[in-house]
């Protein structure tokens, strides 16, 4: 008899965590590395929610909670939909979780039966597949390539759902793209949503407040009410309250589904951190002016790192429209080999030889479900970017 599960055998560890875990050891050990693979703001926790954190102690509110949260910040997750989104929710519509990851995961294991399928546009954030698996389902790849900005069509939409799809997991802006949908182009999949009623929606927002431009966030329920009661819409405080440690995300949609994740989570985790959910209530009804200027430096960061890998050799990068990617593609350096000798036959062998030969540590694209591409979290320090990006650039030059 096996010890371990067979479950086990259908999914790997996350490849973001593992380059991040690959780039701390060597740095450990002396070697000269920059971390590109963690999608983790590198701003501090504004002071006011940090603040509230203190005053929850203070107060003993370190007790269990609800299991899916405390009312005070259920109300003002609906109150944040309401006033952003122009979505009504009631408290008993909302779920909080241990991140955003959780509130997915409860889900997919609420709902997903053997034979479920689950349709994820493609680059694709690492986790959905694995989550898809490890609740019983099948997950469906579409890919989207450059040629589309990264972003799936509706006519791939269409074609992809059966009569066992379940779920349509939907990410804009994306990680690992930063692609975001405009609001025709997400009308154009809604519609097609429209004619397979059996079809749930899993709207992943948590990039919402990092779009550049004049891009305009939407979310699926928003753009179309009678998807309304067949969408769970998911956000979370992680990424534009640089709250990432605090573990915190949240999700809204039918009772009965949002009752069934209640259960799931009732059985594994039960509360969210009792602190973090009093920060994450700060976070959402205290002061938002520090996110205009956060978007604008994402910006500025965003704008660098495309300019200056486009400026290497067999690479080609996309603008994106949102969060803090890009997914530069590398098929002109595809057959050649570095200065050390190694032949770049994919993505995954020109991310590992980057890594050993410059110190830069990215994440290899076939990870995110499309190659030959790589994905630059550029949320750092613009000196590092800089740094980063020559790295690469020299790298690039330097294959034969």
């Amino acid at each position: 008899m096996a010890f371990l599960s067979d479950t086990l055998a259908r999914v790997k560890p996350s490849p973001t965590i593992a380059v991040t875990t690959k780039a701390q050891e060597l740095k450990a050990a002396g070697r000269d590395v920059i971390g590109l693979g963690a999608g983790e703001p590198d701003f501090d926790t504004p002071e006011n929610i940090r603040n509230a954190a203190k005053r929850a102690i203070d107060a003993g509110k370190t007790r269990y909670t609800a299991v899916d949260g405390i009312p005070e910040l259920k109300k003002a997750i609906c109150e944040k939909f309401a006033r952003e989104n122009g979505l009504t929710y009631a408290p008993n519509q909302i779920t909080v979780g241990t991140g955003g990851k959780q509130t997915l995961y409860n889900a997919l294991m609420a709902t997903c039966n053997p034979g479920d399928e689950v349709i994820i546009p493609a680059p694709y954030w690492v986790s959905y597949p694995d989550m898809v698996l490890l609740a019983g389902g099948t997950p469906v790849p579409v890919v989207a390539t450059i040629e589309t900005d990264f972003k799936l069509t509706p006519a791939q939409l269409d074609a992809a759902i059966t009569p066992k799809t379940k779920w349509f997991i939907f990410n804009s802006p994306s990680n690992p793209t930063g692609a975001g949908y405009t609001r025709a182009e997400l009308r154009a999949l809604c519609d097609v949503l429209l004619k397979h009623p059996h079809v749930w929606i899993m709207s992943d927002d948590m990039y919402e407040h990092l779009v550049f431009d004049d891009f305009e966030f939407t979310s699926p329920a928003q753009i179309e009410p009678k998807l309304y009661d067949r969408t769970l819409t998911c956000n979370g405080v992680s990424k534009s309250y640089a709250m990432t440690g605090w573990r915190i995300g949240y999700a809204a949609g039918p009772v009965a589904l949002i009752k069934a994740m209640g259960t799931i989570q009732s059985q594994s985790t039960s509360n969210p951190c009792s602190v973090s959910q009093y920060a994450a209530l700060e976070a959402l009804t205290g002061p938002q002016d520090f996110l205009a200027p956060n978007r604008k430096i994402f910006q500025r960061r965003r704008d660098l790192v495309v300019s200056m890998l486009n400026a290497a050799q067999g690479i080609t990068c996309p603008k994106p429209e949102g969060a803090f990617y890009v997914y530069p593609d590398i098929s002109g350096c595809i057959g050649k080999t570095s200065a050390a000798g190694t032949k770049i036959t994919d993505d995954e062998v020109f991310a590992t030889a980057l890594l050993e030969e410059t110190g830069v540590a990215v994440v290899f694209g076939a990870a995110f479900g499309l190659s030959p591409n790589f994905r630059v979290s550029y949320a750092t320090a613009d000196e590092t970017l800089v740094e980063a990006c020559t790295r690469i650039q020299n790298f690039c030059a330097s294959l034969s």
